[in-house]
């Protein structure tokens, strides 16, 4: 029992090696690299992306919030009359 758990724990061993060799041989290929620098680039222009939108939420909060036209000038409205105890009697 005890011989044939090692030879299959080395027969294992043997298969995963063989398996990240040929792997690691295969990403250092010209079309390995390829692909690899494909991704990377895919990767950075994907991370701007999701920064410029997340930038243009925030400016489109901002701009709600502080009552600001797209054109960067702000809007002129007259501030709502507030009431007191004191004059509505």
């Amino acid at each position: 029992m005890s011989r044939t758990l090692w030879f299959l724990a080395g027969a294992g061993a043997g298969v995963y090696g063989m398996v990240r060799g040929r792997r690691a041989a295969e990403a250092f290929t010209a079309e390995g690299l390829h692909d690899r620098l494909g991704a990377l680039f895919l990767g950075a222009r994907m991370f701007r992306d999701e920064v410029a939108q997340g930038a243009a939420d925030r400016e489109s909060e901002l701009r709600e919030r502080f009552g600001v036209v797209p054109h960067g000038r702000p809007e002129l409205t007259a501030p709502e009359p507030t009431q007191t105890k004191e004059s509505s009697s």
